[in-house]
């Protein structure tokens, strides 16, 4: 066995086809350019709302051969149960050898980047998260080749596993991941559960299993494999064998899964966790043939969420109290330098949420003028003269265009408010709203219970719930 492992250091083939290291022959021409640019560099933003929603969450799964690649992705999957989960092995992309390189088997580096079809990985995936169904091609391992008649049909799904050894190794595979995972497991159980693999799945002899992973598998390792670690948002030591690891990892996809795809690019926008309930008091106000007074309860409820939502964002001080029963109990203090912003005049209606949650709290007031001048002319404001000490929350049901909200932000700051002291509430918003808020001020937090779709050509949030001011108060007729 040593000598097998000694021959690492003769000369190898680096998984190029065989035809490309005769001296005589020419270099083979690369993918053509125009396919190959397509993939490069970073994914751009969704152009709709609507395909953002469908975005799929990507994970990549990377590590040595036989380092529990596998076993961690199905335990993932396993205890994903709750959602559709997809796996998709690099090793499904190997390239097929011509029967040339079939007669020499041997010398061929199954290891390498250029023995797998990254374009082919590249498309499959692009499709996948597009929200496609796609066929991925099926390898022999024994006759080394694609069956060119069988694939294997993937649907698109809300978890997509990208799993193998070089996974990490070009940029834009890796720029597909939403989360990179590096299985980190010893070399020699690494070597013994290869030998296991080859020789009872693979029909391969034992010789030809150390031989080849004295060649080629442990260069290729510390040439390319190890070297991409660096890239991983996690790193999993003993592989399967680690649950807890696997545990917290499967927690947090399942909190990214329960994002919407615009809090993962602006961690400063909050959504607060839908119900039945939640969604239930959604289905009543956006009704347009609800009355007036269900109308202004149901919206009542779900501001008052809201509003406990944004408070749970203030800063907090340690406090301890004596109970009735003599025992000290240790708790928090609530932030005192509080004040209200309503914009005028929607955003009037969650003062009374706000008041029977914060008592006593002083309430200022924003008029903006949002026909015909596109939300962005300043008509009348009334704030507290101290407001610059205090931390604000602004109020305003609906989050459209962004306009309006930017114009309010920005008197807030001219009063000397730092950014990061404001909170801005609100019921529903619009994708269009958010980008426009957040790219401008990006420490102000934006909490809201719903985003959706976006905006019609008339600057109407869409499905939303119409003019919430006049079907609040009454005047909508």
């Amino acid at each position: 066995m040593g000598d097998m492992i000694d021959s690492a250091g003769v000369p190898h083939f680096s998984g190029l086809r065989l035809e490309a290291l005769r001296l005589s022959s020419s270099t083979p021409s690369s993918p053509s350019s125009a396919k190959a640019a397509s993939y490069s560099g970073s994914p751009a933003l969704l152009s709709s709302p609507v395909d953002a929603a469908k975005q799929p969450f990507v994970i990549g799964v990377s590590g040595g051969t036989a380092s529990g690649k596998t076993t961690v992705c199905d335990m993932i999957i396993q205890q994903l149960h709750d959602h559709r989960v997809v796996l998709v092995n690099q090793d499904s992309f190997y390239r097929g050898l011509t029967a040339e390189e079939s007669e020499r088997v041997q010398d061929y580096n199954f290891d390498h980047p250029d023995a797998f079809d990254t374009e082919q990985l590249l498309e499959c995936m692009n499709q996948l998260k597009s929200g496609q169904s796609v066929n991925v091609p099926i390898y022999d391992f024994k006759n080394h080749r694609r069956c060119s008649e069988s694939f294997r049909k993937v649907n698109a799904s809300d978890v997509i596993i990208l799993e193998g050894i070089l996974v990490f190794h070009d940029q834009r595979v890796r720029d597909l991941m939403d989360m990179k995972i590096f299985v980190d497991t010893d070399a020699d159980i690494r070597l013994a559960r290869r030998i296991r693999r080859d020789t009872v799945e693979r029909g391969r002899d034992v010789n030809s299993v150390l031989e080849q992973y004295g060649r080629f598998v442990k260069p290729a390792f510390d040439d390319f494999v190890l070297p991409s670690k660096k890239y991983a948002d996690v790193i999993i030591p003993r592989g399967g064998d680690n649950h807890v690891a696997i545990d917290l990892i499967v927690q947090h996809i399942r909190t990214k899964l329960g994002q919407h795809d615009l809090c993962k690019i602006y961690p400063n926008v909050y959504v607060i966790h839908s119900t039945f309930q939640i969604r239930g008091m959604h289905t009543l106000i956006r009704d347009k043939d609800i009355t007036t007074p269900d109308f202004v309860f149901y919206s009542d409820r779900l501001i008052r969420l809201v509003v406990e939502h944004g408070l749970g964002h203030l800063p907090f001080t340690e406090k301890q109290v004596v109970t009735p029963t003599g025992s000290v109990y240790t708790g928090v203090d609530f932030c005192k330098k509080l004040c209200g912003v309503s914009i005028v005049r929607s955003g009037e209606s969650m003062e009374n949420a706000l008041r029977a949650c914060c008592k006593g709290i002083k309430i200022g007031k924003i008029l903006i003028h949002r026909e015909g001048d596109n939300g962005q002319q300043l008509i009348y404001e009334k704030l507290p003269k101290d407001i610059a000490e205090r931390r604000v929350l602004l109020l305003d049901p609906v989050l459209g265009t962004g306009n309006c909200a930017n114009q309010a932000i920005d008197l807030l700051i001219r009063k000397g408010v730092p950014e990061n002291r404001i909170i801005f509430l609100n019921l529903i918003s619009a994708p269009e709203g958010i980008h426009t808020v957040c790219k401008r001020f990006p420490a102000v937090k934006i909490v809201t219970s719903e985003i959706d779709i976006g905006l019609n050509e008339e600057y109407r949030v869409i499905p939303g719930l119409g003019e919430f001011g006049d079907r609040y108060f009454g005047t909508d007729n």
